[in-house]
């Protein structure tokens, strides 16, 4: 039976790509993006199965109304894909206040006003699916990217968090984490000024590589997109996926690290309980 689908980010890369195999495939997708006029294309062959809106989802008004209107269109939304976002390249002290504030409040505040404006419909319909797009960089860290980690460490702490509050009301949240993959994400990368003292260190070794094209990009964007309508259908919703090599390695590889410290520090972590 087909589906509905409301996703954010539509008019380029994994958003875009995710959009034309759920129409193909039969289903109806509600498609959200700055610049509707992106998706003229599709709109003439999907018909009344593609629902095309304007949607910046830093403006908290726009966003509301926007949800609101989708679903009373479109009647029950399945799936809400939160996929709006872009990164920040450069030092921590190298990016600027507007490039941090930009990214956090497309990659973190736009999720969160997403997710609190469909609520209350998947509420009353009883039953959907939230599909947070994070990325590797959501559980493991990238010199150079640290106000992205932040934004999608950020997505990933709230995502578990909202989980756990609304799986008794037939809502599953799934994280999925895509690695690297050419979808145009490196093009959108707002990069600061480099400053001559980071130039030999790890984050001036990964703006290099970036520039270069050299950072290793090892993932298929239509791989990515199938798999991500897979997750969004699995039952009962796994909470977190990782999707391409790159993010199961080195995710797997933070974990173990994370762990290993954890565990060392265990007996000074057990010295500060309070005497019995």
């Amino acid at each position: 039976m087909p589906s509905t689908w409301f996703i954010t980010g539509t008019s380029s890369g994994l958003g875009r790509t995710l959009t034309e195999q759920l129409l193909r495939r039969g289903d109806r997708v509600a498609a959200t993006l700055r610049r509707p006029e992106a998706l003229d294309d599709l709109r003439a062959t999907a018909g009344d199965r593609l629902w095309v809106a304007a949607l910046d989802v830093t403006d908290p008004e726009q966003v509301r109304a926007t949800v609101d209107r989708a679903f009373s269109k479109l009647g029950t939304i399945d799936v809400v894909v939160n996929n709006a976002g872009y990164g920040a390249l450069g030092s921590v002290e190298e990016v600027d206040d507007a490039v941090i504030a930009g990214v956090v409040d497309t990659n973190l505040l736009g999720p969160i006003r997403v997710v609190r404006a469909a609520l209350p419909h998947l509420r009353r319909q009883g039953h959907g699916r939230i599909v947070q797009v994070s990325t590797a960089g959501g559980q493991t860290t990238y010199p150079g990217f640290g106000y992205y980690h932040a934004s999608k460490w950020g997505l990933e702490g709230f995502s578990e968090t909202l989980a756990q509050e609304v799986a008794p009301l037939g809502i599953g949240v799934t994280i999925v984490q895509p690695g690297a993959t050419p979808t145009g994400f490196g093009a959108a990368v707002a990069q600061s000024a480099p400053m001559a003292e980071y130039a030999a260190t790890p984050a001036g070794d990964v703006r290099r590589a970036v520039a270069d094209g050299a950072f290793p990009v090892p993932n298929d964007p239509d791989r990515v997109a199938a798999a991500m309508i897979v997750v969004a259908e699995t039952e009962p919703a796994p909470l977190r996926v990782p999707l391409g090599t790159d993010t199961y390695d080195d995710v797997r590889a933070s974990y173990v690290a994370r762990l290993d410290e954890h565990d060392h520090y265990r007996e000074i972590a057990r010295s500060v309980a309070a005497p019995a």
